[in-house]
């Protein structure tokens, strides 16, 4: 059984949506993509490990950095987007990397010459567990604020948030 919660956040609602041991999407409501990657029921109701994710939440919107290494996450894609969300996840919060600097470091690990940074931003895109795996610290290689599922602004609000220096985006 799957279960969600919406959490009412600055930037609009963002449904919680976990299975009885692992959280398996976070989503801003109508966001590209929504439940995309959810397969079977989905009932609403407040576990004890969406009360968990609403307390990381309420302090990562006060502007604090909890750690998300207590929170179990199981974002559910092909062995390639695995891959790719393995090294979001090593993103430090309030720095932001290229789409380029995903693929060297996945090609790197690959042993390949190189990674196209198009599969990778493909990747990027459906990564169902917004901001706990922080696909919004991924810029494009000129610094522009390319693609983000939960649209531009939002993360634009939570490079902000994180106190990311404007000079890194444009």
């Amino acid at each position: 059984m799957n279960y969600s919660y919406p959490y009412l956040s600055s930037l609009g609602t963002i449904f919680i949506v976990c299975d009885e041991e692992q959280v398996i999407g976070l989503y801003f409501e109508g966001q590209k993509y929504f439940f995309h990657s959810i397969e079977g029921d989905v009932v609403e109701k407040k576990t004890s490990l969406i009360e968990k994710v609403i307390a990381w939440l309420d302090l990562y919107f006060q502007g604090e950095n909890p750690s998300v290494e207590d929170i179990p996450l199981s974002a559910r894609g092909t062995p390639f987007r695995q891959e790719v969300w393995q090294i979001l996840k090593s993103i430090p919060y309030g720095e932001v990397r290229t789409y380029k600097d995903i693929a060297c470091a996945l090609a790197q690990k690959r042993k390949v010459s190189s990674i196209s940074c198009q599969a990778v931003g493909r990747a990027i895109g459906h990564n169902p567990i917004s901001i706990l795996i922080p696909c919004h610290r991924v810029i494009g290689s000129n610094g522009s604020l390319t693609g983000y599922a939960g649209g531009i602004d939002r993360k634009l609000k939570l490079l902000e948030l994180e106190s990311v220096k404007k000079s890194e985006y444009l």
